[in-house]
């Protein structure tokens, strides 16, 4: 919009200095011609350059100067077109410096520049040059409005793009928090068996050594469900994948779990009800991370799952042990297990909760909607 003004004026000028040739007092026309064009091109962008608190009062002084400055070149040039076109550039500047009904006056004034002639004369050019006045702020106020939306359509852009990258920031989060659960909740419980069935065999080689042998063929097979489940985590990455059903899943972790020395039982209760995958892989990461610390942490010389139906808004699972039970800061911390399997039921409006029971042992319930 500067440059567009400043070639305007550039142009009038140009116009001036052919028509000052045939005007009253040519150098009277062309030096305050080109005074006007002079501070129609470095003292708007002066004033339009300052600060918004201080821009409004220049921009008043400004045009007080420029008006009479405008009537002076039109006079001088005996009416001429460059004098025109130079007031219309100042009607221009004053409806980018100022409210809309200010420059209004000031196109409204313009007019009185045809005060020395015939009545009939001064009304015949004054509504002209208020037409043209009128038409020009009418163009200037649509340039500026399109100019303000561009701006404010540049400034929604870059926040779109500001709220894409932290979307995508987000999802990159929740995904690799999401593998670090798997990988914890599976491949962890897998790798617990395993050393502890290790340690197992190695305690009892000397001695027995086709129980170690028992048990080491034990450890091949968690080694070899570990690398399954590490095909699983990988193929769920590229896409959705098939699951066995919950029941079953938990009967194979009970299995684990007994044959690493801690009797485990299943028991179901209610009927049971087909319920979302993530829901159900909940569950099961739930039973996972319970029977693990079962085995590593409680001592224990039974533990037991209940999968609970008979509420019909939602599915509890616990996971309940006799042993050593834990300390009472625990149930409100936890390692990062405790943290992943809250970190899932949230997603899906449940909760997760650890207790220490009164006759001894612990109990892991989690609890969603299904």
């Amino acid at each position: 919009m500067k440059r567009a003004l400043a070639v305007l004026t550039g142009g009038a000028v140009l116009t001036l200095l052919l028509e000052a040739t045939d005007a009253e007092y040519p150098l009277a026309a062309v030096t305050a011609g080109s005074v006007f064009a002079l501070l129609a091109v470095l003292g708007f962008s002066w004033v339009d350059g300052q600060p918004a608190q201080r821009r409004r009062r220049f921009a008043v002084g400004y045009v007080a100067v420029m008006l009479p400055l405008g009537f002076l070149v039109f006079g001088a040039a005996d009416a001429g077109v460059g004098a025109t076109l130079l007031l219309m550039v100042l009607v221009s500047q004053s409806v980018l410096l100022l409210p809309l009904p200010a420059a209004a006056l000031v196109a409204a004034v313009l007019p009185l520049v045809h005060l020395g002639m015939t009545w009939g004369d001064g009304l015949r050019n004054g509504l002209g040059i208020l037409a043209a006045a009128a038409f020009t702020a009418v163009v200037t106020e649509l340039l500026k409005r399109e100019q303000q939306a561009r701006a404010e359509l540049d400034e929604a852009n870059r926040q779109l793009r500001g709220y894409a990258a932290q979307a995508e920031e987000l999802a990159t989060t929740q995904e690799r928090n999401r593998v670090a659960r798997d990988i914890h909740d599976g491949l962890g419980h897998h790798l617990t068996v395993v050393a502890m069935q290790v340690q197992a065999a190695r305690a009892v080689l000397a001695t027995d050594p086709s129980r170690a042998d028992a048990v080491l063929a034990k450890a091949q097979q968690q080694s070899t469900e570990a690398l399954a489940e590490v095909r699983r985590s990988v193929a769920a990455l590229r896409g959705p994948r098939a699951t066995p059903p919950l029941a079953d899943g938990l009967a194979a972790l009970a299995a684990d779990t007994s044959a690493a020395g801690v009797p485990t039982d299943v028991h179901v209760e209610g009927s049971v009800r087909t319920l979302p995958a993530d829901a159900e892989e909940c569950l099961y990461r739930v039973a996972q991370e319970g029977l693990t610390n079962v085995r590593k942490h409680a001592a224990a010389s039974r533990a037991r799952v209940v999968l609970d139906y008979r509420d019909t808004a939602a599915v509890r699972l616990e996971v309940c042990d006799d042993g050593r039970g834990l300390p009472s800061q625990a149930a409100d911390g936890g390692g990062f297990g405790l943290v992943g399997l809250r970190e899932r039921a949230a997603r899906l409006g449940g909760r997760v909760t650890l207790d220490r029971e009164p006759a001894g042992g612990t109990t892991l319930r989690v609890e969603v909607p299904g």
